[in-house]
Formats: C-alpha cells, sequence, structure tokens
C-alpha cells in the first residue's frame, strides 16, 4: 500500500497542475510504484495467488493507460516512460 504522502508526491511531479491526481500521466506513476511494492512482495510470498492476479490486473490498466496516452499525446508518453523507468 502506498502512503498518503507518497500519493501526493507522486502527483505533485506528475500532475498536469496542483491537486490533479486523474491524469493518465499521475494513474501510470501510481500504478507503477503499487506494481513495484507488489512486486516485491510477491518475491517473498510465492504462493500468494490472490495478490499476483492484483498485480496482472494493476500490470493491464497501465498498459491501457500507456496506449492511451501514447495515442493523444506522443511527447508526454516519452517523458512518462522515462521518468517512470519503463521501457
Amino acid at each position: 500500500m502506498l502512503t498518503t504522502a507518497t500519493k501526493s508526491k507522486i502527483a505533485k511531479d506528475f500532475g498536469r497542475k496542483e491537486g490533479d491526481t486523474g491524469s493518465p500521466e499521475v494513474q501510470i506513476a501510481l500504478l507503477s510504484e503499487q506494481i513495484a511494492t507488489l512486486t516485491n512482495h510477491l518475491q517473498t510470498n510465492k504462493k500468494d495467488n490472490h495478490s499476483r492476479r492484483g498485480l496482472v490486473i494493476m500490470v493491464a490498466q497501465r498498459r491501457k493507460l500507456l496506449n492511451y496516452l501514447k495515442k493523444s499525446d506522443a511527447k508526454k508518453y516519452e517523458t512518462v516512460v522515462k521518468k517512470v523507468g519503463l521501457k
């Protein structure tokens, strides 16, 4: 789980304006942080299939948001991919 402070810091770094939490950039960054946390959890708890299913859903949601951002604004897509650290 992400703390409120972490979420607000990510929203501030990736948001288009103050208080922006709904833009694709912020959502992608938040999902990436949650995916990283859940990946670490699953490395220690290998039989936690319930969390593994949640991870797969989050990865699919992030992929959809990345596809949308790439289609709508390719420059922001490149920026977000670079800042988040994706391929």
